[in-house]
């Protein structure tokens, strides 16, 4: 009699996905780096509140947002063909859209998909940051672009991580829609491996244990960056132990004076009697 549930099979069968991890990941890290590029140069457009540009930056955002992204993975895998087709007639180009591979359309689609969610982690990070050191950076003489890589992003960056690494774990798992552009990534692969044996229930089970891994080290990794860049503890509790020092000292100081002028005064009104 068959099994119903083959829970040996569902580790079994993870090495041969684990074939395509770096298929996933490498398109995560692709993605990711386009939606931070983009998800910048939108922060930037809507914080210095560019007429037109602002405009076209709330647009984007709210279309991007507000569709599945397995259409726009459909959107990208048949609509940029159809531009480089349509360049080809209207000026006379060659591009080669049959030669270019699914995996660029994958990366595009989850790449502008991010931009829109980062747009407004990184625009509330820059924001931030204190505008008496953006003053302070143009008194020195820099200009905007020389500010926002010396002074704002660094700070910023410490701000935006928690909500970033959020946002590659959601790119991980938006990987697993990538099929539908023609990769053969690890869920894919469970498709093919299911199609094969018919134990599709077992393989998603090892997929969801892979992509559960996967998070958990990632999170794991994004709380000792974490710490790493927090201020430590010894120093907050540093400055007002220090500062109590002072006044200590300072408050030793004056009633050591006033005794002083106390003694002062007693010498005085004794010579006087004694003249």
């Amino acid at each position: 009699m068959t099994k119903l549930f083959d829970f040996k099979l569902v580790f079994t069968q993870i090495p041969e996905l684990l074939k395509y991890l770096p298929i996933t990941l490498e398109l995560s890290i692709l993605a990711m780096i386009l939606g931070i590029l983009l998800g910048l140069l939108l922060a930037i457009v809507k914080i210095k509140k560019i007429p037109v540009l602002k405009s076209i930056a709330t647009f984007f955002i709210s279309a991007i947002r507000g569709t599945p992204i397995l259409v726009q993975l459909y959107i990208a895998y048949f609509g940029i063909p159809m531009l480089f087709k349509y360049l080809n007639q209207k000026y006379g180009t060659n591009f080669h859209v049959a030669d270019i591979d699914g995996f660029v359309y994958a990366v595009v689609a989850l790449g502008i998909n991010q931009s829109a969610y980062n747009a407004e982690i990184i625009r509330a990070a820059l924001l931030s940051v204190g505008d008496g050191q953006i003053e302070a950076a143009s008194a020195l003489g820099m200009n905007y672009f020389q500010t926002l890589i010396r002074i704002i992003v660094p700070e910023a960056i410490v701000v935006a991580l928690p909500s970033l690494g959020n946002s590659f774990i959601a790119v991980i798992k938006g990987t697993s829609l990538a099929f539908t552009c023609a990769v053969v990534e690890m869920t894919a692969q469970g498709k093919i491996m299911g199609g094969r044996n018919y134990r599709n229930f077992e393989v998603y089970v090892s997929l969801a244990i892979i992509y559960w891994v996967i998070t958990i080290v990632i999170e794991k990794g994004l709380a000792y960056i974490e710490k790493k860049l927090a201020i430590p503890e010894q120093v907050a509790n540093y400055v007002p132990a220090y500062n109590a020092t002072n006044n200590e000292t300072a408050e030793k100081k004056i009633s050591f004076t006033a005794s002083e002028e106390v003694e002062d005064d007693r010498s005085a009104r004794v010579i006087q009697e004694v003249s």
